[in-house]
């Protein structure tokens, strides 16, 4: 089994798309960094030999930022935008869209599940 990056990618899928399993390397990255290491595209993960395995893993941490450090990279924005105070820090500090989606119906992966707010009889 290949690891690279701390990720152990599945042996039985071609490497294209067994990088992707890589958080921060999508579909074109993996195909970006197969072409400068110089290994086919079509082969699986499980047929990489250990020098192939070496240049991969050189390329993805020479030009990459991925999985730890993109994470931590990707909070800290969030956190500076929620200390300026901007719109958009204000949005995630709420825990509601910040990208302009409508609120009124939708947005519950953001908002989380509905809290039914209960109606009193009149007397």
């Amino acid at each position: 089994m290949a690891r690279i990056a701390g990720v152990d990618l599945p042996r039985d899928k071609r490497v294209v798309i067994g990088l992707t399993y890589i958080f921060g390397i999508g579909r074109t990255m993996s195909g970006k960094i197969l072409n400068l290491a110089s290994v086919n595209e079509s082969t699986r993960v499980r047929d990489l030999t250990d020098d192939e395995i070496t240049r991969i893993t050189a390329i993805i941490q020479r030009e990459c930022v991925v999985e730890g450090d993109l994470r931590r990279e990707i909070n800290m924005n969030i956190k500076r935008l929620m200390d300026i105070g901007c719109y958009r820090g204000l949005r995630h500090r709420r825990g509601l869209p910040c990208r302009g989606q409508r609120t009124r119906t939708n947005s519950r992966t953001r908002k989380g599940p509905r809290r039914t707010i209960g109606v009193k009889a009149k007397k």
